[in-house]
């Protein structure tokens, strides 16, 4: 069994100086992998364009995303993710995800949530073959073409391609369909009952998937270590749980009081709550600690949420 511990990045790191920092990080602490996650509509980087600049600045870390299948063109991000692992030289790691279901990204990614397996049921199999060099015509779901053979081919053959999510039927298309099941945040109690209803519903005996393949994620717990529970902080921020991304970010600040990140990911929080005058004090500790442009950027959009155009404006310049 492989059990890989990797670090997920928010809107916190998405300067090449912040996500610089991270990714000097999770390779200074032994961490196995960079995560950036696709929100369409959410203050994060592209994650393709991000993990590329990631995988140049940096030649170990592995380099891994959950991007989403439904509402793209299968060809262009056949190529896109055959092209990334070639440039950092195998390092890829891929799931493929349906997409979040509310607003406004519900409508941005541009598939009803309802079509969304059934897009990831005819594409995933056309993305394997073109992976593997095959010439491929296909009229379905995932779109129509003739006669297309990819170049360049991943450097991993086969390039695995894993699938997320905790329903019946994204679980049995997990098994059927994917090479690994990545849950997020999940406690090993919770992702143990998980893997029990996998192995209920996905059909891994017949494709061979067992268990000593099936790669899992977990959430880890670093109760005392201010870098872990703030980038815990900023993975509840992107999934939009304000709450608890303020905790985590007040739990971790007295550790290092001084270190302008955490601040950053602190008024993301209060920003998300609506709190800002707390998100404004929050930034101007940033400034006042590093003076990084990130800072000055949060504190436009502070502005701009609260209609003080002039200020943001300001702020930009």
């Amino acid at each position: 069994m492989k059990i890989r511990i990797g670090v997920g990045a928010a809107g916190a790191a998405s300067t090449p100086e912040a996500l610089g920092e991270l990714v000097t990080a999770i390779d200074e602490l032994g961490f196995d992998s960079l995560w950036l996650s696709e929100v369409l509509t959410g203050p994060v980087l592209d994650p393709l364009i991000g993990l590329a600049w990631a995988g140049a600045s940096n030649p170990r870390v592995k380099l891994g995303t959950t991007a989403l299948l439904p509402g793209r063109n299968v060809l262009r991000l056949a190529k896109q993710l055959a092209s990334l692992d070639v440039l950092c030289r195998g390092r890829l790691l891929v799931t493929l995800v349906p997409g979040l279901t509310y607003a406004p990204e519900r409508d941005a990614i541009g598939v009803e949530p309802k079509r969304r397996g059934a897009v990831i049921d005819d594409a995933l199999p056309l993305l394997r073959r073109l992976w593997a060099g095959e010439t491929v015509s296909h009229d379905g779901a995932a779109g129509a073409f003739r006669d297309v053979k990819l170049s360049p081919l991943p450097v991993q053959q086969p390039l695995e391609v894993w699938l997320g999510g905790n329903a019946p039927a994204a679980l049995e298309r997990c098994g059927r369909l994917s090479d690994g099941w990545l849950p997020s945040l999940l406690t090993p109690e919770e992702e143990h009952s998980l893997a029990v209803k996998f192995r209920e519903t996905g059909d891994v005996a017949e494709l061979s998937r067992a268990e000593d393949v099936l790669q899992r994620s977990l959430k880890v717990r670093l109760k005392d270590n201010y870098e872990g529970i703030i980038l815990l902080a900023n993975v509840a921020n992107t999934k939009h749980d304000f709450a608890k991304g303020l905790a985590l970010a007040q739990a971790a600040i007295p550790q290092k009081p001084k270190e302008a990140y955490g601040y950053g990911v602190l008024g993301d929080s209060y920003m998300g709550l609506g709190r800002y005058a707390d998100a404004a004090d929050a930034y101007d500790k940033t400034i006042n600690l590093s003076a990084d442009l990130t800072a000055f950027g949060r504190r436009a959009l502070l502005f701009q949420a609260r209609g003080e155009l002039d200020d943001a404006e300001q702020s930009w310049q």
